[in-house]
């Protein structure tokens, strides 16, 4: 057991192997395209498509083999009565944006309209029912971490709706030609701890057997209707948190590349089993508008989807942002995820940098001149958004926040570009140190909340949260 190293059986790692932003919107809409035109009145149809829509925020690909086997579940099929008053805030338009014309669902309160990290479903009495997915390739090499890791990952998506989470049902495919069944176990084992440290009880699932190990799970979660926490519902002048470091996709190549130190990674391991429970207490507080959890599109993808519906931009002050110690030493041995790089590319168009203060402005609009002034092509001489572009000879500037500008880029990148050598660059700029940290995918990662300004004292000092950021 000891000389079976998991990650050496998967290319990606964690919620470093997700879909891109970009090829997720496609699919979600080529799959609700399909629906209304193959099958409009067809109710069961659409409902498989806006599950599976629902969950794909936090999906992640691996090739199933033919054989396949179904242990028994102990979950019962919920089939909950539909409330006709809904209570609560926010869009709660029946299938808003995501259902074919003519298909209502009115108990639906979240769908896929905006990205959440779950769904949720009125069952009234004013009540809601929390739905979610997620699973992953390994990010470690212990199957019972692993099992930990990706536990405390699917249960992140119900607290940072503001839930509280009732039972689990695992996820698990297996390559049983490579693995043995016993190392399986382990990672069942794992996710079990972290399921009965959360109250709650692992209560069956559904196994595959597969080219790559797989795992993850299925959760239900509870929540007051009225409580309910959308990750689009910022405000203008609301101050962004973030309860938790960044830097887990940059450790978890180094793990991958065997180049990472025991004491980062027993961080970076401490951090991806911290259960996100703040989420539940921070849903009661008034003044917090906003929630999700920052995974696998790292921290301005998932800011960006914060944002985006608002009518507001985000200011991330990267001076600001918490970073996991020792993450410098691995971007100069180029531990950086190609997670990193296909985030950047999905979204980088939609971000700005502005070198007078040292942050970076997310949710430009598409088509404004700002966004044209931020492309890799920097020599705009346009006066009114010349603060915010940058140039490469910017990125080597002696802040300590961006002092290794080139110093850990990946053989076949260019510096500023954000995509391999030879291909034409889609994003905008962002100096290199930025791009590394603040798209870096993460596992587990922190919640990042939008709230009042006056509850700054509140959640720096009894939820640990640091503001990073604001709307406007």
């Amino acid at each position: 057991m000891e000389s079976i190293r998991l990650t050496q059986f998967s290319p990606g790692a964690g919620c470093g192997c997700k879909i891109s932003p970009a090829q997720l919107r496609e699919i979600i809409h080529e799959s609700l395209s399909g629906s209304v035109k193959k099958d409009p009145e067809n109710l069961h149809t659409a409902t498989q498509t806006q599950d599976l829509g629902t969950a794909a925020r936090h999906n992640n690909t691996a090739d199933q083999g033919p054989g396949k086997s179904k242990p028994r579940s102990g979950a019962s099929d919920l089939r909950p009565g539909v409330s006709e008053q809904r209570p609560g805030s926010g869009d709660l338009r029946p299938g808003a944006g995501n259902l074919p014309p003519g298909s209502e669902f009115p108990g639906l309160l979240v769908g896929n309209e905006s990205c959440d990290d779950a769904a949720v479903f009125d069952i009234g009495g004013g009540k809601a029912v929390i739905s979610t997915t997620d699973f992953f390739t390994p990010i470690v090499d212990d199957p019972y971490d692993f099992g930990r890791i990706a536990a405390t990952n699917a249960l992140s998506d119900v607290y940072a709706m503001g839930g509280t989470p009732l039972m689990a049902i695992a996820i698990l495919g297996w390559p049983l030609d490579k693995l043995p069944a016993s190392v399986a176990g382990k990672v069942l084992e794992g996710a079990r701890a972290v399921c009965t440290a959360a109250g709650i009880p692992l209560a069956g699932g559904h196994s595959i057997s597969i080219s790559e190990p797989v795992f993850g799970l299925a959760v239900t979660g509870i929540i007051d209707t009225a409580l309910v926490k959308k990750n689009n519902t910022v405000q203008k002048g609301d101050l962004l948190f973030l309860t938790k470091p960044l830097g887990i996709g940059i450790v978890g190549t180094a793990v991958k590349k065997g180049l990472a130190e025991k004491e980062h990674v027993d961080l970076a391991l401490q951090l991806m089993t911290r259960l996100n429970t703040e989420g539940p207490r921070l849903a009661l507080l008034p003044g917090v508008h906003a929630l999700t959890d920052v995974t696998g599109f790292g921290l301005l993808g998932h800011c960006l989807e914060m944002v985006d519906g608002s009518g507001c931009t985000a200011r991330i002050d990267v001076a600001q942002v918490p970073l996991i110690p020792g993450i410098e030493k691995y971007i100069a041995e180029a531990c950086i995820p190609g997670g990193t790089y296909r985030n950047f590319d999905s979204y980088g168009h939609r971000l700005a940098f502005s070198a007078a203060d040292n942050t970076v402005i997310v949710g430009i609009p598409e088509g404004s001149p700002l966004q044209d002034a931020t492309r890799t092509d920097t020599s705009s001489p346009v006066d009114n958004v010349r603060k915010y572009a940058v140039t490469l000879q910017d990125t080597t500037r002696t802040n300590t926040a961006q002092k290794t500008a080139t110093a850990g880029i990946p053989e076949g990148h260019t510096p500023g570009s954000g995509t391999p050598q030879g291909s034409a660059p889609e994003g905008g700029t962002l100096p290199d140190p930025v791009k590394l940290r603040l798209c870096d995918p993460q596992t587990s990662g922190g919640l990042l909340i939008a709230a009042d300004p006056g509850l700054k004292d509140v959640l720096e000092k009894d939820y640990g949260a640091t503001c990073i950021g604001e709307l406007c």
